[in-house]
C-alpha cells in the first residue's frame, strides 16, 4: 500500500509502526490488509476469465455483440490496472498524475530508451512491491481507455489500439439497415420507374406476375424515358416467353419500336426476325435478312447469299436494288479475276504505268464505273468491263456516266477522249459539244487536273452565263476569253481596266489595243 509520500509501504515498516492515539494503527493495518485482498480477488478474477465465448446459435453473436465483449474485456483490464477512483495517484516524484509538471516530464522521459527506462523503474521500486514498467509509447493506459493522449488530444478506438505492444484490429459496424432499402424493400411499379429515372439501383425480379411486369412497362412509357424502357424491355425478354411478348408489345407500339431498335442496335438477328414475323411484317423481315450480308467478307459467299436473298418478299423498288446488287458483285469477280491475272503477267500498258491501288471486289457501281474508265475505257460493249456495258445494264444516267468518265480520263490526261466525250452529233451529221453537267463543271474538273490553258480556255468558252464564264477566265488565268466577252459586250472602260492587269508587251496588251483602235465598233461607254 502507498503511503502519505505516494511511496509503497512494506508489511515490514507496519509491524514497527509506532500505535497512533485513538487506533489509528490498528485502523491503517485494517485499510491496509482489505486493499489487499481486493486487489488479489481482481486479480484472480482476471487471470481465470477469458474474453473467447462458446459457440451458439444466438442472433446477436454477430460482429457487434463481438464489439461489446470486446469492450467489457477492455473494462475489466483497467479494474486491474488503475487503481480506485477516490485514490489520488502520485508519481515516483511525489508528483501527482496527471499535472502539467508530471506531463512535461513523463514526456521526456518517453523518449528516452526502452531498458533504460526499466532499469530506473527497477531501481526506484526497492521495496516489497514492484511498479509496472513504463512504455516506450508515448500514451498512458489510463489514458488510452479515456481516449486521451498525453498531449490533451483525443484519439480514435483503432489509433490507440494500434499504438500499443500488441497490435489488435476492432471489427468494423455493418452498415445500418436502412441502407439496404433500395434493395429489398416492397417498391410498386410507379416508384420503381421513378427511382431507375434517379439512376437508383432497383432490383426487377420481385416482380413475378405478367401483371406487375406489364405495369411496370406501361409506367416506363408514361414518363417518356427511353433507358427506363429498354432497361424494363431487357428485363421482360428474359424473364417471358417470346408469343406472350410479342403480343402484349403489339398493342404498346412505343416499347415494340424500342425493342426493335434495340434488338437491331445489339444484332439479334433471329429474335428480330421472329418478331417481325409475328407482326406480319414480310418487307422488313426481307431487309433484316438483306443487312446481314455486311458481315460476309468473303466475296464469292457473299455473291451465294446475296443470290438466296432475290426470293425475299421485298417490295418491287428493293427488289431492283438487291437484283442489282447480285449482278454487280458477280461482274467485280469476273474483273477482278482477270485484272489480276493481267497486272501479274504486265501484258497490259496502263497497268504497268497506273499499279492497282486496291481491289474492286465489294465496290458500289460509281467506284466499278470510275474504274472501268480508268482501266478499260476503250474495251467493246460486249465485254463485262467496259464503261458501256455497265451504263447500260445498271442504267445509268448521262449525267453520272459523263460526270465519273471526265474525271477518269482528266486523271490520265487524256484530253483527246475529254473532247470526244463532251461532243456529239446531231441527225444531219453536225458536231457539238455538250455537256449534262454544264461546261463549267467541267471547267473545274479539267482544272484539278492540271489541263493546260488552251483546253481550259475552249470549255470556259461555252459557259452560257456571261458572268460566271467571266470569273471562271479570270481565276483560271484565260486572257483571250475575257477580252473577246468585252468585245462583245462592247464595254470599252472594263477592256481599258482589263489592259492594266495584263503583262506589258504581251500578246495580249497587242490585242486589247488592236481592239480599242477599231473605229468599226460601236461602244456602250
Amino acid at each position: 500500500m502507498r503511503g502519505e509520500g505516494g511511496n509503497y509501504i512494506s508489511h515490514g515498516a507496519l509491524r514497527g509502526a509506532t500505535p497512533a492515539p485513538g487506533g489509528g494503527a490498528l485502523r491503517a493495518v485494517r485499510l491496509a490488509g482489505g486493499a489487499m485482498n481486493r486487489m488479489k480477488v481482481d486479480e484472480e478474477e482476471y487471470w481465470h476469465s477469458s474474453k473467447c465465448k462458446a459457440f451458439t446459435f444466438d442472433d446477436d453473436d454477430d460482429e457487434l455483440s463481438q464489439l461489446k465483449e470486446s469492450k467489457r474485456a477492455v473494462n475489466s483490464l483497467r479494474d486491474i490496472v488503475d487503481d480506485d477512483d477516490d485514490l489520488e495517484k502520485f508519481s515516483w516524484s511525489g508528483e501527482p498524475v496527471g499535472s502539467i509538471s508530471w506531463s512535461i516530464k513523463e514526456t521526456a522521459s518517453s523518449s528516452s530508451n526502452a531498458p533504460e527506462g526499466r532499469d530506473s523503474g527497477l531501481q526506484k521500486g526497492s521495496s516489497s512491491h514492484v511498479a509496472f514498467p513504463k512504455q516506450a509509447s508515448s500514451y498512458s493506459i489510463s489514458s488510452f481507455f479515456k481516449g486521451r493522449n498525453k498531449f490533451g488530444s483525443f484519439q480514435s478506438l483503432s489509433d490507440a489500439l494500434s499504438d500499443t505492444g500488441v497490435k489488435s484490429y476492432a471489427p468494423e459496424l455493418r452498415r445500418p439497415k436502412a441502407e439496404y432499402k433500395d434493395y429489398s424493400s416492397d417498391w410498386s411499379p410507379k416508384d420503381t420507374v421513378r427511382r431507375m429515372q434517379r439512376g437508383k439501383i432497383c432490383s426487377l425480379e420481385r416482380f413475378r406476375s405478367l401483371q406487375e411486369k406489364l405495369m411496370l412497362l406501361d409506367e416506363a412509357v408514361a414518363v417518356h424515358d427511353g433507358n427506363v424502357i429498354t432497361a424494363i424491355l431487357i428485363f421482360l425478354k428474359r424473364t417471358l416467353k417470346r408469343e406472350i411478348l410479342f403480343q402484349e408489345l403489339e398493342v404498346r407500339q412505343v416499347a415494340l419500336r424500342h425493342l426493335i431498335h434495340f434488338l437491331k442496335e445489339t444484332g439479334e438477328q433471329k429474335l428480330l426476325l421472329d418478331l417481325l414475323r409475328f407482326l406480319d411484317r414480310t418487307e422488313e423481315v426481307a431487309l433484316s435478312r438483306y443487312r446481314e450480308h455486311l458481315s460476309i467478307q468473303e466475296a464469292e459467299k457473299r455473291r451465294e447469299f446475296l443470290k438466296g436473298c432475290i426470293r425475299l418478299p421485298f417490295s418491287s423498288e428493293d427488289a431492283v436494288h438487291v437484283q442489282d446488287h447480285y449482278t454487280l458483285l458477280e461482274r467485280q469477280i469476273i474483273i477482278e479475276a482477270n485484272d489480276r491475272h493481267l497486272e501479274a503477267s504486265g501484258q497490259s500498258e496502263i497497268f504497268r504505268k497506273y499499279p492497282r491501288k486496291a481491289s474492286i471486289l465489294n465496290m458500289p457501281l460509281v467506284t466499278t464505273l470510275f474504274y472501268s474508265c480508268f482501266y478499260h475505257y476503250t474495251e467493246a460493249e460486249g465485254t463485262f468491263s467496259s464503261p458501256t456495258n455497265l451504263k447500260k445494264t445498271f442504267k445509268i444516267p448521262d449525267k453520272q456516266y459523263v460526270l465519273t468518265a471526265l474525271a477518269a480520263r482528266a486523271k490520265l490526261r487524256a484530253w483527246h477522249d475529254v473532247d470526244a466525250l463532251l461532243t456529239t452529233k446531231n441527225w444531219l451529221g453536225y458536231t457539238k459539244k455538250r455537256a449534262p453537267i454544264g461546261f463549267h463543271r467541267v471547267v473545274e474538273i479539267l482544272q484539278r487536273n492540271s489541263a493546260p490553258v488552251q483546253v481550259l480556255q475552249e470549255y470556259v468558252r461555252l459557259v452560257e452565263d456571261v458572268e460566271t464564264r467571266l470569273n471562271l477566265a479570270m481565276k483560271y488565268k484565260c486572257h483571250d476569253v475575257v477580252i473577246d466577252t468585252y468585245r462583245d459586250l462592247k464595254d470599252r472602260h472594263q477592256l481599258m481596266a482589263y489592259r492594266c492587269k495584263v503583262e506589258r508587251g504581251s500578246a495580249e496588251e497587242d490585242k486589247i489595243d488592236s481592239i480599242l483602235s477599231n473605229l468599226q465598233i460601236r461602244w456602250k461607254n
